[in-house]
């Protein structure tokens, strides 16, 4: 069975074919640059919940396949709750991964070590050609640290600290799939991958 995870980042390609592989799911997991002349929606949404679902639905409907996507995104308590949806554009449009992590830790400079808690956040929506989806939602917390450690994953992951004092970047992608936000998404909706498996294709 194929899925299209609506996203162009390699790394959450990655990540969700390594969680397939463990749970013995026969799916082949594809992404958004299979599909270069697809237009990805405006993520609009004020939740992460609203933006995973209108990439999801938006992409089932348009390429007639089994469509699965994740908004997800740092929230800081000292920060209100920010960067939030808006985490892989902090730093502004065009602007990468190590840009946002310098706004971060220039906004977070001032904060006392016991106020720099932090969690990351992930909504997932399973969407199909017919119309339907569900949406579930998995979290990570931690806190977030005065400088970068860790060579691994991507996005804030050198900068975010777990409880257990490593950073989320020194983990291996099955560690950090085990315990990460899109980790604990992904555990909820296992159940419905195993029955779409099952289930006649006319029926998606």
């Amino acid at each position: 069975m194929k899925i299209v995870l609506a996203t162009t980042n390699a790394g959450k390609v990655r990540e969700l074919s390594d969680m397939m592989s463990k749970a013995n799911l026969d799916i082949t997991v594809s992404g958004l640059m299979d599909y270069p002349d697809y237009r990805a929606p405006e993520e609009n949404g004020a939740t992460f919940d609203e933006n995973a679902r209108i990439k999801a639905v938006t992409a089932a409907e348009t390429l007639g396949e089994v469509v699965l996507a994740d908004d997800s995104g740092l929230c800081v308590d000292a920060l209100y709750g920010a960067p939030g949806v808006l985490s892989a554009r902090f730093a502004g449009e065009g602007h990468d991964d190590d840009a946002n992590i310098e706004k971060l830790l220039e906004r977070m400079k001032d904060v006392p070590d016991g106020k720099r808690q932090a969690r990351f956040v992930c909504s997932l929506c399973l969407a199909f050609p017919n119309g339907g989806f569900f949406v579930v939602e998995g979290d990570c917390p931690g806190t977030i640290a005065r400088e970068r450690r860790g060579n691994n994953g991507f996005g804030y992951d050198p900068v975010f600290l777990l409880p257990d004092g490593r950073m989320m970047a020194e983990l291996s992608g099955t560690e950090k799939n085990l315990i990460s936000h899109r980790g604990a998404a992904y555990k909820l909706v296992m159940p419905q991958l195993r029955a779409l498996l099952k289930a006649p294709k006319q029926t998606l």
